[in-house]
């Protein structure tokens, strides 16, 4: 007991002398400076975020990081002088010499977790949190620049999460998991480097590019799963039951979410589909098999599905495996072109010559239909109700809407037949009212012998 109250007095004794107090009061200097700093540069990080879509250059990047780290910089700078002006006047600086190697290594990990976030994207969990990440491995680092990290290890290593021969303990499963992470984050940057290779790759085409960037992007993070396993101690020959469990719930539950990977990497290599394709699909509860059910562009492609925007701006999740499975119309596949036809009726009054020739006025004045191969006018059949006449022409911009320019040509046939007095004939009914007249029997009773009537008694 006496040696604990001596301790403690001693620490107290310590903690009050002048220079102490002295570092202390540098080192409370320096994070004032620091939290100044912060508040100062904090509109210029602000400005620096909206702008960050569009920058492009090194000097710009650069600017955007030294902004991140002034804060740190101005806060090593303060206590940088603060632990100069202590050792000029002869006082102790061994605080304050601890405090500048924690500065340090705090600036260093800030600036690798900014260049990891910048490298991982923008979407990235790193660059969603890296004042997170910072502050743990920070936490990491000081411990172990102050000795005790190692008393830590011996304490969690004596901590055993599965009981047995083999010991696993929370050490080895921290360990681990930050083993594998690192692992798996080394191979993600790999990944994403070999993906905006390919990606430039112009002789390659759109729908190939994406294919081998997805494989890759999913095979280097299975190899660095599996690497950063093997690294963390765990022997990869002890997973097969695992393995075993997987693959059998691949096989039983699992069907269709492997059918539409296989399915997605199928789409990709036999380049059927590609993003920016305007595709005609139908869909699961409808009956329609005309393929026109549904329409829209394509703007990924996943491991799962394909995701397709329509005219309205809905994004539709179409699974791969129904894109294998069903047909469908890719209206950009090997040519833009595409060719729309238009059916109009006529009267048997009107002259068909005279409205073949109005159709083809009607289609060749609107921009968006080609001049070569120019429209044409058919007489396709004579009806009932009158002459079935259809107007075909070709349009090279699909992905613009095929509709609108159905609509925008129907319209001018409407006013041009109107203006030269061609009749679009509709269904008449001609309704005929027959009143049938009946003679009613005499009043007193049905005369005998008057056919129809049975007298005779049952």
């Amino acid at each position: 007991m006496g040696n604990a109250e001596s301790a403690v007095r001693e620490l107290l004794l310590r903690l009050a002398s002048p220079q102490f107090l002295a570092e202390a009061l540098a080192i409370l200097i320096a994070l004032a400076v620091g939290f100044g700093a912060a508040r100062a540069v904090r509109p210029w990080q602000a400005a620096d975020a909206a702008e960050a879509p569009a920058r492009s250059t090194w000097p710009e990047r650069l600017l955007a990081a030294l902004l991140t780290l002034v804060p740190l910089l101005a806060m090593l700078a303060t206590l940088l002088a603060g632990r100069a002006t202590l050792a000029a006047a002869g006082l102790a600086t061994g605080v304050a010499d601890s405090a500048v190697q924690l500065l340090i290594a705090l600036v260093v990990v800030r600036l690798g977790v900014y260049v990891l976030g910048r490298l991982l994207g923008p979407h990235s969990w790193v660059r969603s949190r890296q004042l997170t990440i910072t502050l743990a491995l920070a936490f990491i680092v000081a411990l172990a620049l102050l000795g005790w990290l190692d008393a830590i290890e011996a304490a969690l290593s004596r901590v055993s999460l599965v009981p047995g021969r083999s010991q696993f303990s929370l050490w080895a499963l921290l360990k681990g998991l930050v083993v594998i992470t690192a692992f798996v984050v080394v191979a993600s940057l790999v990944a994403r480097a070999l993906e905006r290779h390919v990606m430039r790759l112009e002789q390659l085409a759109v729908s190939t590019r994406v294919g081998v960037s997805k494989s890759t992007h999913f095979l280097l993070v299975g190899l660095g799963l599996l690497l950063g396993i093997n690294a963390a101690g765990v022997d990869i020959t002890t997973l097969n039951v695992l393995f075993g469990a997987i693959g059998l719930g691949l096989g039983f539950g699992l069907q269709s979410v492997a059918s539409n990977f296989v399915s997605g990497f199928v789409l990709l290599m036999d380049k059927s589909i590609k993003p920016g394709d305007v595709i005609s699909f139908t869909s699961a509860n409808t009956g329609d098999n005309t393929g026109s059910s549904n329409f829209g562009w394509v703007q990924e492609l996943r491991g799962r599905y394909v995701v397709v925007r329509d005219r309205d701006g809905v994004d539709t999740l179409v699974p791969n495996q129904n894109l294998i499975t069903s047909p469908f119309i890719n209206w950009s596949y090997s040519d833009q072109r595409v060719r729309i036809r238009l059916p109009v009726t006529v009267s048997y009054e009107d002259d068909p010559e005279v409205a073949l020739q109005l159709l083809l006025e009607a289609a060749e004045g609107h921009p968006r239909i080609l001049r070569e191969p120019a429209p044409v006018s058919r007489l396709i059949s004579f009806e009932d109700n009158g002459m079935r006449l259809e107007v075909r022409f070709w349009i090279a911009d699909p992905v613009n809407g095929v509709n609108n320019v159905r609509s925008d040509v129907n319209r001018a046939i409407w006013r041009i037949f109107r203006a030269h007095g061609v009749h679009i004939p509709v269904p008449q009914r001609d309704l005929r009212m027959r009143e049938e007249t009946r003679r009613r029997p005499p009043a007193g009773g049905a005369a005998p012998g008057v056919p129809g009537f049975d007298r005779a008694a049952d």
